[in-house]
């Protein structure tokens, strides 16, 4: 991760506080805490090309990076950026096993972890991470609640692994090793999806809301069901595919959406999660700089990871 994606306006000569992201983060490997935020990037597009995706999604952490890098800091004073875990051909499982080190060193510190995508694949990496963290911790197997805003259930049973199947090999760990994970995935578009993905997910007791019941209108409804599922949870995991976005503002997805979610249902979303004060980790998935047209993509991907890095 080089430091010259970090640079940004200086308005130094204005008045008040006029930091931006650039300014406060640190790049040095170590020295975060509990209640930091952590940046991580996981820069592959090995498993969108096992999922006949468009590839490009390599350079989506570096893509969210430069416009994060400009936005005003506001209540945040520290965060740091850790780098990214590069997948070097086809060679997932090992960029998984390496990213799932890294999310477990910033759980152990008691610090925030936020990892830049990266196709969805990161998901299992992620969840590698909070499930070794949670085996060094011992006790009791808490109670997992995922959710996923996505247009798809990423719930694809063929193996090895691929974009479209983490949540898949994330169910399958927690049934074999007694670990409770309920999976919620909003956005779903029926049109992205098979009958035998449906199936799957009903028989794996998957809380889904298509997207179609996902706009505006009906946010309120949505927010009192986050909500009822966040209570039933000791710690959530928080997954944000961009192509859950209309391709309007998320062009730049391997697979852009025709009616997809509003932004500010997604961000509604996102937020209540945060602010239950059990979100333990989050990522954000799928941004392809290669499709993206003038940066519409990255622009909606910082905003996300700006509330998300927030305090």
């Amino acid at each position: 991760m080089s430091d010259t994606l970090w640079k940004g306006r200086d308005d130094a000569s204005e008045m008040g506080d006029t930091r931006r992201l650039f300014q406060i983060v640190r790049t040095d490997p170590a020295g975060y805490g509990a209640g930091d935020a952590v940046l991580l990037g996981f820069a592959s597009d090995a498993g969108v090309r096992r999922n006949h995706g468009r590839p490009g999604a390599s350079r989506g952490p570096e893509a969210i990076r430069r416009m994060l890098a400009n936005l005003p800091t506001h209540d945040l004073e520290r965060f740091w950026d850790v780098g990214d875990v590069v997948c070097e051909g086809d060679l997932l499982e090992t960029a998984q096993q390496a990213q799932a080190r890294k999310v477990s060193a910033v759980l152990a510190a008691g610090a925030l972890p936020v990892t830049l995508g990266g196709g969805h694949e990161v998901a299992w990496a992620s969840f590698q991470g909070l499930a070794g963290h949670l085996a060094e911790e011992g006790g009791a197997p808490p109670r997992i609640l995922i959710v996923n805003l996505d247009a798809h259930f990423d719930l694809r049973t063929s193996r090895p692994g691929s974009s479209g199947t983490p949540f898949d090999q994330i169910l399958e760990y927690g049934r074999n090793h007694g670990l409770p994970i309920r999976y919620a995935c909003l956005g779903v578009s029926p049109v992205g999806n098979t009958r035998g993905l449906y199936d799957h997910a009903r028989a794996l007791d998957v809380f889904y809301v298509e997207d179609m019941d996902m706009q505006e209108r009906h946010l309120a409804e949505r927010l009192r069901q986050i909500d009822a599922l966040l209570a039933e949870a000791d710690l959530v995991y928080l997954t944000i595919d961009l192509d859950v976005l209309p391709a309007g503002v998320a062009p730049g997805v391997s697979a852009p959406s025709a009616l997809g979610v509003p932004l500010s249902v997604v961000e509604a979303c996102a937020l209540a999660v945060k602010r239950s004060g059990k979100l333990r980790l989050a990522d954000i998935a799928e941004m392809n700089p290669d499709h993206d047209i003038d940066h519409h993509t990255a622009r909606a991907a910082a905003r996300l990871a700006w509330h998300l890095l927030r305090p």
